[in-house]
């Protein structure tokens, strides 16, 4: 079963934009879809709360041992994990031991961009680095300015390319406060947005 991981060990992000939308277009493709909140602030689990039920279907973790124990519902045959700020230690081993897949989101500032090299040199030394497929995407990414621009170069030289940049719209927030995604609208009022993750939709179907 695919298992794609949201992290950044940095809170403010973008992880909970990620990891619903991907898990908007995993159901859009007809995939019994969970999504799983390891964060503290459970923003994932909210979203989940608001997402009508005419919708694909997103489920969330089966909450057992009275709280204690969550587990993947019957029938799941794809998960995204949302992660918590702060990620490391044994929950980053657990993360490391379940995903096929990690997207890390960062934004166009030099906070992120140092919190995003310790994570990544973080994993490179994990054991389990060899069988994960690493993928970044900038987030809240504005053309033509000079913050973007320096992301991009900072990337080039550390030779990892983000898989997409997303734009700084109210988009994302608008259909977040009623549990939809990108996939969940008319095409023609998100074309752009679309169209910008179009990459990543590759390199996760890949």
């Amino acid at each position: 079963m695919p298992v794609i991981a949201v992290a950044n060990p940095k809170g403010g992000v973008g992880k909970s934009t990620l990891a619903t939308n991907v898990a908007g277009w995993l159901a859009r493709q007809g995939h019994a879809v969970m999504l799983g909140d390891l964060d503290r602030q459970h923003s994932a689990r909210g979203w989940l709360s608001l997402r009508p039920a005419a919708l694909p279907p997103i489920r969330g973790w089966e909450v057992i041992d009275g709280g204690d124990t969550v587990r993947l519902p019957k029938g799941t045959t794809h998960a995204v994990i949302d992660t918590p700020a702060g990620l490391h230690g044994k929950r980053l081993d657990a993360v490391m031991k379940l995903a096929d897949k990690l997207l890390i989101p960062l934004q166009p500032s030099p906070f992120d961009m140092a919190a995003t090299q310790a994570f990544l040199h973080t994993l490179g030394e994990h054991k389990r680095s060899a069988r994960l497929a690493i993928g970044l995407v900038a987030m809240r990414a504005k053309d033509h300015t000079h913050a973007t621009e320096h992301l991009h170069e900072w990337l080039d030289a550390l030779g990892r390319p983000p898989l997409a940049q997303l734009r700084d719209t109210q988009n994302y927030v608008h259909l977040a406060a009623r549990g939809l995604t990108l996939w969940d609208v008319a095409p023609g009022r998100v074309e752009r947005d679309l169209a910008q993750w179009q990459p990543l939709l590759d390199w996760l179907a890949a």
